[in-house]
């Protein structure tokens, strides 16, 4: 694993907030007998999670720039580095009692990703990445899977929610283009947990859209040291910019964008 200050840093901020998610967690399924439900619950969860790595990457940082889900955008004294933060992703699946949701973290130098922190507290799965340094799942190291074809692959997607009713047709066509090629499809339903798939070789690909940049800055890093690729859904690199990716080992990743462009 990785040892250098600054993932020294990353973790240990993601692990502090991770031991307040669990316990959090441990109380949904008791929330959801009640008739108000968890929702409020959940949002508190978020909120304090996400206050939990704003004090500690502060305090280890000071100076540097944020981007959060929750509190928006924090511009820093230090205008090269901004941290990027999803204090819980995957917040359905933590509002239903699911074990798949995680923390994620990503430091942005002069405009690039060049470290990732993704933590599931549920399962105590710690996945880092820096750049040149390579990637890590628990002490060991990752690569992404080797497999050559669409139709021997589990790809992973991200399915449109509700409240994204003009993103549904087009997921619609992408899913039957897809389907039509792919041995598995899986929406696991939480996008940082997609990438670490990706990366450790578990999933072969991945794509969705409208997703935001903290939802998968870390990732972006993690499948790239995994020795895999990342890109928006035109093969260009404005993944965060377009709300939008796909990620995959080279062959998996040119296969899979080629069903999408034809959807």
């Amino acid at each position: 694993m990785i040892r250098s200050a600054l993932m020294n840093v990353m973790t240990a901020a993601a692990l502090k907030a991770g031991r307040g998610l669990k316990r959090d967690f441990g109380e949904v399924e008791n929330l959801q007998v009640s008739v108000k439900g968890p929702g409020d619950f959940v949002t508190a969860a978020d909120k304090r999670s996400e206050k939990t790595l704003f004090d500690e990457l502060s305090k280890a940082r000071p100076g540097y720039g944020f981007l959060m889900e929750e509190g928006g955008s924090v511009e820093g004294s230090d205008k090269t580095h901004t941290w990027h933060i999803d204090p819980l992703d995957g917040t359905a699946n933590f509002l239903h009692g699911i074990p798949i949701f995680a923390i994620s973290i990503a430091l942005e130098r002069d405009g690039q990703i060049v470290a990732g922190v993704i933590y599931n507290p549920a399962t105590d799965d710690m996945y880092v990445a820096e750049k040149g340094q390579g990637a890590f799942y628990n002490n060991r190291r990752m690569r992404v899977a080797a497999r050559r074809t669409l139709a021997d692959s589990m790809v992973a997607c991200g399915i449109p929610a509700l409240g994204r009713v003009g993103l549904h047709a087009r997921f619609q066509s992408e899913l039957a283009a897809t389907m039509a090629k792919t041995g598995n499809i899986r929406r696991l339903g939480a996008a940082a947990i997609d990438l670490a798939m990706v990366a450790s070789g578990r999933c072969d690909g991945y794509w969705e859209r409208g997703i935001k940049p903290w939802d998968i800055a870390a990732g972006v890093v993690m499948v790239r040291e995994a020795g895999g690729f990342v890109t928006d859904l035109s093969g260009g690199g404005d993944m965060l910019t377009k709300s939008e990716i796909c990620a995959g080992n080279e062959a998996i990743h040119r296969q899979l964008l080629d069903a999408l462009r034809k959807a």
